[in-house]
């Protein structure tokens, strides 16, 4: 038997503590259970997330060769409630994202990996949630194109099959003007964006180091998707 690959050291899995603490800070919401307990948010969510990224992007690095894969960034658990009825402070979850392109992530910008962790789901998933709107105006040029249209519905069609659920966000609900209601990808031309959302991670394995296996392993099955995106539509 071959013997099996260094892993890089860092990520050895979430405590079992940590679902935990997002459920306590669910019930108190509040700045100063929050602060109470910030080191124990560290220590339990954001270090690990910090090395699951770190780990992934390392490994996820040659099968995307030649697209550049960004630092990993993870995203703030204080919510933006500025317009939003809810003013609830913090999010239940923790989520990070690995950005695709050697330029500064912007709107519409697509992610090699995407991965929210909290008391309401778990999913990980790759791509683009929603296009600018220059990205919307290339997206829709290249489906509507059989050169370029037709291996993309072929890669969506094959992922599909594999178990990736493979679609857009609150869509279109008609295919949009100057082009055939009746078109060939009229499915893909209602799309605001694009993403594959993986599996759902197999249970207990949020607290093991063969997480970042799990995630590398559909990592690479969804890569050629997450390259079309950055190569046709950024």
């Amino acid at each position: 038997m071959p013997k099996a690959a260094a892993r890089p050291a860092g990520f050895s899995g979430f405590a079992r503590s940590a679902p935990k603490f997002l459920r306590e800070l669910a019930t108190e919401m509040s700045r100063e259970w929050f602060e109470a307990n910030r080191e124990r948010y560290h220590e339990e969510w954001v270090q690990p997330m910090t090395a699951l990224l770190a780990d992934v992007a390392a490994r996820l690095a040659k099968p995307y060769a030649p697209v550049v894969l960004r630092e990993p960034k993870l995203f703030r658990i204080h919510r933006d409630t500025r317009f939003s009825k809810d003013k609830s402070p913090y999010k239940t979850h923790v989520a990070g994202i690995i950005p695709v392109g050697d330029k500064k992530p912007v709107e519409g910008g697509c992610a090699a990996m995407y991965v929210h962790l909290g008391i309401e789901e778990e999913l990980v998933g790759v791509g683009t949630y929603v296009f600018a709107p220059e990205q919307l105006a290339r997206w829709r040029k290249v489906v509507a194109a059989d050169k370029t249209g037709e291996p993309l519905a072929a890669m969506v069609a094959k992922l599909g099959k594999a178990g990736y659920a493979v679609g857009g966000h609150d869509d279109y609900k008609k295919v949009p003007k100057g082009f055939p209601p009746d078109h060939p990808r009229a499915g893909l031309l209602k799309m605001k964006g694009l993403t594959a959302t993986f599996p759902a991670i197999p249970r207990g394995l949020l607290h093991e180091a063969g997480l970042a296996d799990w995630i590398v392993e559909h990592g690479k099955k969804t890569a050629p998707l997450v390259t079309w995106l950055h190569q046709n539509v950024r």
